[in-house]
């Protein structure tokens, strides 16, 4: 379908952050943009406040006639809204276009100079820093971001259209629709079981998102996984490489050796090796365009962060609350670790929502680990997402498995109370489910607490 000759775009599942930023691009070019979702959020407001008309109903009723014309609209979906939707199979029945997100997001950045990253874990965080670099050093480009960048206060940035920032999302595959000029993998780890069945699988399409890059171009990985290309990490005698790390009040204080030449006393403000790894992997794309990489260096003490990823709520000499994203055990990981870095010795009580019935099954001994190494274990249910309930699944399942004492199961009303029981020092709320909803009532509680 020419783009061109489109005159409405119409979203099914408006509000997700992917599908939001694209059609934040498409009303922004000049096209009629509605869409459905089945819950009202801070996004779907947005998106209203700038002229997009959604509504929550599954109702075809619902839908302007302008959309009903097959001829100049094209239908935009994400698989993660059931099959069964009535909107969807209507547009379908009608012999209208209809395509997934990552399949638009692939049409539009076609005729661009393609940045893509991929990665179970660290796309948004990358593709955000990457942003930011760009952004500082005077390239134009579009970004569609998979979280709300600090330094944009948007998930969606347009400074241009000859460059292009996208997530190359793993999920159902989505990735394999890019086309890419530089790429970056920054992890591999088993996840979305529920569509690949194996690791294996899912490692595979990795391989086939690798061969998707153009001819020219260019693929880094992280070291260590099983993959060809420029290869960055931590003193590991990487391509791209940092080394003699410090921590320095809370900023991250080292040397940034490339290919060409070392860097020193650069800074990175957001805690964590794992962002540390991220940053690295934004500055090594950003340097295949040309970017000066002292300018870029410069540029990486200024990134603010991306909402809920360490994302600091309350940061008191004596009191600290943080929110991130995580929802898979490397994650979780990676949090403990940033803050047994950044606040040692605290005492932290953990707050847990977990993600798809599948995901806990799938991982239930990886969660029970990472979660097991916070002082306090605050859980609560299974956000089911796009799931139906899998019997036997549940929060009391997961947290019978988790071997510390300083452990039980809260619900959102008295989550608050649950957590001043504690005394923490350290307050971390994750989880991929509504609880980020959740962290300005916590936050405004906690301070008032505190």
């Amino acid at each position: 379908m020419n783009l061109t000759r489109v005159h409405n775009v119409y979203f099914i599942g408006v509000g997700g952050i992917g599908m939001s930023a694209l059609a934040r691009y498409f009303k922004f070019i000049g096209k009629n943009v509605a869409g459905y979702d089945k819950t009202a959020t801070p996004l779907t407001a947005e998106l209203i406040d700038s002229g997009i008309s959604v509504h929550y109903k599954d109702d075809v009723d619902l839908i302007s006639e302008e959309f009903k014309n097959s001829e100049d609209t094209l239908v935009v979906y994400t698989p993660a809204v059931p099959k069964e939707l009535k909107e969807l199979n209507y547009f379908i029945d009608k012999a209208f276009v209809v395509k997934k997100r990552a399949a638009v997001l692939g049409m539009i950045t076609r005729d661009t100079f393609c940045f893509a990253v991929a990665g179970t874990h660290g796309k948004t965080t990358t593709s955000c820093i990457l942003a930011h670099l760009l952004k500082e050093s005077g390239v134009p480009f579009v970004a569609f971001l998979g979280g709300i960048s600090e330094d944009f206060d948007s998930n969606f940035v347009l400074e241009g259209i000859e460059h292009a920032v996208v997530e190359a999302d793993e999920y159902d595959r989505s990735f394999l629709h890019l086309s890419p000029d530089v790429a970056c993998i920054t992890s591999m780890d088993a996840d979305h079981l529920d569509i690949y069945g194996d690791a294996g699988e899912l490692q595979k399409s990795f391989n086939d998102f690798a061969k998707k890059l153009k001819p020219e171009g260019k693929l880094f990985v992280k070291n260590g996984l099983p993959l060809k290309g420029i290869t960055f990490g931590i003193e590991d005698a990487s391509d791209y490489e940092i080394e003699n790390i410090k921590v320095e009040h809370g900023t991250y204080l080292f040397d940034l050796k490339t290919p060409a030449e070392t860097l020193t006393n650069v800074r990175f403000g957001k805690p964590g090796r794992h962002n540390l790894l991220n940053g690295l992997a934004a500055f090594a794309m950003a340097v295949q365009l040309g970017c000066p990489p002292h300018r870029l260096a410069k540029a990486l003490g200024t990134f603010k962060g991306v909402q809920r990823r360490f994302s600091y709520q309350i940061k008191e000499k004596d009191f600290v609350f943080i929110d991130d994203y995580a929802h898979h055990p490397t994650e979780i990981d990676a949090v403990y670790g940033a803050i047994a870095e950044m606040h040692p010795q605290k005492k932290v009580v953990s707050v847990f929502q977990p993600h798809l019935f599948s995901r806990t099954r799938d991982f239930a001994d990886g969660f029970a680990k990472s979660l097991g190494k916070f002082d306090v274990v605050l859980l609560l249910e299974i956000y089911p997402a796009r799931e139906e309930p899998i019997e036997g699944v549940n929060a009391e399942w997961l947290l019978r498995q988790i071997e510390n004492p300083n452990k039980e199961l809260v619900d959102k009303q008295n989550l608050v109370e649950r957590i001043k029981v504690y005394k923490p020092d350290v307050v971390v709320t994750m989880g991929a489910g509504d609880i980020g909803l959740e962290v300005p009532n916590i936050k405004r509680q906690l301070a008032y607490a505190s």
